[in-house]
């Protein structure tokens, strides 16, 4: 059901501190998941409770009024009694919990994420889920940013005061190679995953502090994409264990072995804002280590027994 015109609603507050932060109406829209038409209305609709104009829109970028710089310094206390109320009503039980927006790592895009759904979805029967899925720093981003209630992702803001980490998995680095060519590491060039998200930025420093020259020849960031390259000889890349999950057709032509360099790994988390649903993360977290152990763990130690050890829950 739509918001009705004069009404102030949680949701219209939450538009005009997306705006007010971003400075444009589609860069809020791109943040919020919803479209700049929806977002343009939802200013006009809170413009019409107040009775005043809150942005000015003639001017580029965008920026506030009076009345609107009135408003952004009262919206975040809004959103968090919001978010303290709410936590508190979920930390009761989780079935009174009306909305729940997960964000899941793009690597258990295939394994994990579509049984924890129907497993909390079975119990939640009154819960609307929204998912996003997608690289750990974006989650992050938008966690941060109040788009998304939970996410479990590779932990990027150890120590942020804004956010608590529960640790679901610890995801160790294997070298990709062609099958039966455990020596590709000294004879063909390295694949590398993209320098434009965390992980292929944490790889680059790794392989420099180890004295590895990058040839820069070739950076993807598709998984799928990089493994069937591995697969058709052209190189050998390094994933982390999770990626090996995503070769699909081309799991049968590589194989993972250990780094011919230094050991390295990331710890996947469960990650909730300290003002937000932390009171739901450990039951959330209870929920996944099961699915993690079935789904993950349990099937790649079975193909490469010499992650076992390494490739674990936490």
């Amino acid at each position: 059901m739509s918001d009705k015109v004069g009404r102030l609603t949680l949701w219209g507050v939450e538009v005009f501190l997306a705006v007010a932060e971003d400075g444009s109406v589609s860069a809020a829209a791109k943040r919020l998941g919803a479209s700049p038409s929806a977002v343009s209305q939802q200013i006009s609709n809170l413009e019409t409770a107040l009775g005043t104009e809150l942005i000015n829109r003639r001017e580029r970028p965008m920026s506030l009024t009076p009345a609107g710089r009135v408003l952004r310094r009262r919206a975040q206390s809004i959103l968090l009694e919001a978010a303290r109320a709410r936590s508190e009503i979920a930390g009761l039980d989780l079935s009174h919990l009306g909305q729940l927006r997960l964000g899941m790592v793009e690597d258990f895009e295939a394994s994990v994420t579509p049984l924890l759904i129907t497993q909390m979805a079975d119990r939640l029967t009154e819960t609307r889920f929204e998912l996003e899925t997608g690289p750990s720093h974006r989650l992050v981003d938008q966690l941060e940013n109040r788009a998304l209630d939970v996410i479990v992702a590779a932990e990027l803001s150890e120590g942020a005061e804004w956010c608590d980490h529960h640790p679901l998995l610890q995801d160790p680095f294997v070298a990709v190679v062609p099958k039966g060519q455990r020596d590709a590491p000294q004879r063909l060039p390295l694949i590398q995953y993209t320098r434009r998200h965390a992980m292929g930025r944490t790889l680059a420093e790794h392989l420099i502090s180890e004295g590895v020259t990058l040839t820069h020849r070739f950076e993807l960031d598709s998984y799928r994409a990089i493994q069937a390259m591995v697969a058709g000889g052209t190189g050998w890349t390094i994933l982390s264990s999770l990626g090996v999950l995503n070769a699909g057709r081309y799991a049968a032509e590589i194989e993972a072995i250990p780094l011919p360099i230094a050991p390295l790994s990331r710890k996947i988390s469960l990650t909730v804002r300290r003002d937000g649903m932390s009171e739901m993360a450990s039951e959330l977290a209870g929920h996944l280590g099961p699915l993690l152990q079935d789904q993950v763990v349990d099937p790649l130690v079975a193909t490469y027994p010499w992650l076992g050890g390494y490739l674990k829950l936490l």
